[in-house]
């Protein structure tokens, strides 16, 4: 059964992370101030990684499945009814994106930050709700 407490101070964090990000981010600075990409960066990055980690308590505690890779963690919580498939296709491209920011595999695009910023926030706060909203079943 799944930590509900572990559960819900990760999710915490997230809400913390994209509420820092919202009221504190300065997208149009981030193509020219370092300081204020690094912010952005690694905020998404810890937040992302702490979806990541809900998923992956979720999954294991719950032995919905063996994952082979993170994105297979978020396509086990939609066969098993916690995350609607839609969610849980932005999660997975948000992945990919954390993928990039943490292993460097591509240098990291400041349009593409600054559309995640804008547009992505509430992706992150949508699987807020729908973990917590499953957790109270």
């Amino acid at each position: 059964m799944t930590d509900a407490e572990l559960v819900a101070k990760k999710l915490a964090f997230i809400e913390t992370c994209v509420r820092e990000l919202s009221e504190l981010a300065r997208p149009e600075l981030l193509a020219t101030d370092i300081r204020e990409e690094r912010f952005v960066v690694h905020t998404l990055q810890i937040a992302i990684q702490a979806a990541l980690d809900v998923a992956s308590h979720i999954v294991s505690d719950d032995r919905l499945g063996e994952p082979e890779n993170n994105r297979q963690l978020f396509e086990l919580l939609v066969k098993n009814g916690w995350v609607p498939n839609t969610l849980a296709e932005s999660l997975r491209a948000m992945v990919g994106f954390r993928n990039i920011l943490v292993h460097g595999y591509q240098s990291v695009d400041p349009a593409l930050v600054r559309e995640v910023v804008e547009h992505r926030l509430d992706d992150l706060l949508a699987y807020c709700l729908a973990i917590r909203e499953r957790l109270a079943r």
